[in-house]
């Protein structure tokens, strides 16, 4: 029981938060100085992390019971905290995705902030719901789509992404099904993986797609899996499509992806988290054509229209649907229910207490006018054709993907070297020198299994003189050339796919194989994997032949000591496996040893030569497929 605790002072009812106008003031002049001296002051490096160990001995102290000094408690923020943030908006940054904000953009969350709107329910934030309504409708106008579209505004792309799963999931199924299939490319985004585990797909549930040689998904891998599916009794429920990939900008073929939904009623979602909004581009739009033809649309403001984080968003081709997946009326919340033209955006997602994200797109959309968002992306699309330029020109470096939106893939490949895991290595070791450098930063991903690296340029401050300098980096720093040892594996040059294998295993490790790997016998003309398969077990030929066979498939015969079935064995994300993009049929009366995915994720994680050998083979045929 709570008892009501008395005290003698008079300003026991004055609440000792609470601070007058003039220290309001002074406070907020003193943060406003010391915010714009550090974004307009030298760039400094675009990314200096310190050790766990020196910033616990900085921060760590004992909960502050008794007040500070304001003026100390920036001091102690600048000194130890804000040296050690990357700058997004450096205009070297140009790894992963970058998010350079604007200042209107940063004084609208201030004021949100400040006013603590909670634009969860129209009762108490009809003004920012109506706010929010409008800025949404810009979006719709921009995409191309109707007007019965709906939307919210969610913290990001990630939860955007979730938000879509779930509304396809309850528009066209309701609760969960064991037979319902998502399918995605193997450039989607983490996001999509991490969604569909909180969505509760299992991974027999979702199915990734091979892409082709600049990114995009396969039609023709799609429509192959959806009719595998059917012939299994299951439900093609879902396709995620890419307006921009995060590894190389990469853009889905909409119109085909369309189609091959309209015809088993399945529901397309574009993730255009990154790119999206090069639709307000004549070059954008062009490029994201068919993007309108989608069920649902997530954007990224906080990307490509220089938004500070978090904000982004989804839209739905029909509004109605978003609603009714997310609207729930419980009793502490009755008379809050929207009626006539009212929005509660806690209808509308999974927040019910949001903030009010609306405001700083409102406020900076309107102080430089959409034409000026428009010139920035043009310009980060006329850099990255630069940078492609470059690459092309240079004898030492590899252009991996051209340009697409703001992202050129490419990596250092010094002539007469053409081993993947040395090459890997040199631009592993290229990266960290850049980084450590400070003056730009680029990051790595994957093109159809190859390691390399890319540019990003998003920033509306990058310059030439920026991407010139991460190119003049990457052809000038000098790399080590030289393999490194094998580290015992004795099978290291040997030919791809061959004993190897095993040779890379320890005493420990060939036992469980031994005691856990099945051997079976399949007869001539046998299919041992069916394409569009999505097991992720490894097969390795004990005797006889198998052949591969697909439509674009030149591997040709395996004979003993091969191995096949390392392309689903590559982890794409929440062991969710890959489509298999051939069959594999026997030759003739042939005997396999059968090595289950369980193993082999316990044998890609436990032995690196083993993961090393199977990564190089998929590379290899990769480049065949």
């Amino acid at each position: 029981m709570l008892t009501e605790q008395t005290t003698d002072s008079p300003a026991h009812n004055a609440s000792s938060l609470a601070l007058d106008a003039d220290v309001m003031r002074q406070l907020g002049y003193r943060t406003i100085d010391m915010l714009v001296d550090r974004i307009t002051g030298p760039p400094g490096q675009v990314v200096n992390a310190e050790s766990p160990g020196e910033l616990h001995r900085r921060l760590s102290m004992p909960p502050p019971e008794q007040p500070a000094d304001f003026d100390e408690i920036l001091d102690d923020l600048e000194r130890d905290v804000l040296p050690y943030v990357a700058r997004l908006a450096h205009p070297g940054y140009l790894a992963y995705i970058p998010g350079e904000g604007t200042w209107p953009g940063a004084l609208g969350d201030l004021i949100s902030s400040a006013l603590n709107i909670d634009a969860c329910w129209w009762l108490g934030a009809s003004g920012p719901a109506a706010l929010e309504l409008a800025v949404l409708d810009w979006f719709r106008q921009w995409i191309g789509y109707p007007t019965e579209a709906g939307g919210a505004l969610v913290s990001g792309g990630s939860a955007a992404n979730l938000t879509a799963l779930a509304c396809a999931r309850e528009a066209l199924m309701g609760e969960m099904d064991a037979r319902a299939v998502l399918y995605m490319s193997d450039q989607a985004h983490s996001s999509l993986a991490r969604a569909a585990r909180v969505l509760g797909f299992g991974p027999d549930q979702v199915r990734v797609i091979l892409s082709d040689s600049v990114g995009r998904m396969r039609p023709d891998g799609l429509e192959g899996a959806i009719g595998a599916d059917l012939a299994a009794g299951r439900r093609p429920l879902l396709v995620v499509a890419n307006a921009g990939s995060t590894a190389v900008g990469a853009i889905d073929p909409f119109t085909e992806l369309s189609r091959i939904c309209r015809a088993h009623d399945a529901w397309l979602h574009v993730d255009g988290a990154y790119g999206a909004f090069g639709c307000l581009t004549e070059r954008g739009r062009a490029a994201l054509a068919g993007m309108e033809l989608a069920d649902s649309i997530t954007l990224d403001p906080h990307k490509w229209l220089y938004q500070p984080v978090e904000v982004g968003a989804l839209l739905v081709r029909d509004g109605d649907r978003l609603r009714r997946s997310f609207e729930i009326h419980p009793s502490y919340l009755k008379g809050t229910e929207a009626v006539d033209r009212e929005v509660n955006f806690s209808d509308l997602g999974v927040q019910l207490t949001r903030s009010c994200r609306a405001l700083k797109l409102w406020i900076s959309l309107r102080y430089f006018g959409v034409d000026a968002f428009r010139q920035a992306i043009d310009r980060c699309i006329d850099l990255a054709l630069h940078a492609q330029r470059r690459v092309e020109r240079s004898p030492d470096l590899e252009l991996m993907s051209p340009a697409s939106l703001g992202v050129v893939a490419l990596r250092r490949h010094p002539a007469g070297v053409d081993d993947e895991r040395i090459l890997e290595r040199i631009n592993t070791a290229l990266v960290h020198q850049i980084e450590t450098g400070g003056e730009v930063f680029v990051s790595s991903g994957q093109v159809r299994g190859r390691h390399t690296l890319r540019l990003c340029v998003l920033n509306h401050s990058t310059t030439a003189s920026e991407v010139d300098r991460a190119i003049d980096l990457l052809e000038t720093l000098p790399v080590d050339l030289a393999p490194r040892s094998a580290e015992g594996w004795a099978g290291a040059e040997a030919p791809a796919g061959s004993l190897a294998l095993f040779a890379t295993l320890g005493p420990d490790q060939l036992a469980l194989v031994r005691s856990v790997a099945a051997e079976i016998e399949v007869d001539a003309g046998e299919v041992v994997l069916g394409r569009w398969q999505t097991s992720r077990d490894v097969y390795v030929v004990l005797s006889g032949a198998v052949r591969v066979e697909g439509a674009d498939a030149t591997l040709g015969r395996l004979l003993p000591g091969q191995f096949f079935g390392e392309l689903a064995a590559l982890d794409w994300g929440a062991s969710f496996g890959r489509a298999r993009s051939a069959d594999v049929i026997a030759d003739e009366p042939t005997r396999l040893l059968r090595i289950d995915w369980h193993l082999t994720d316990q044998l890609m994680k436990e032995a690196p030569g083993f993961a090393e050998l199977v990564e190089r083979v998929a590379r290899e045929r990769l480049g065949t497929l």
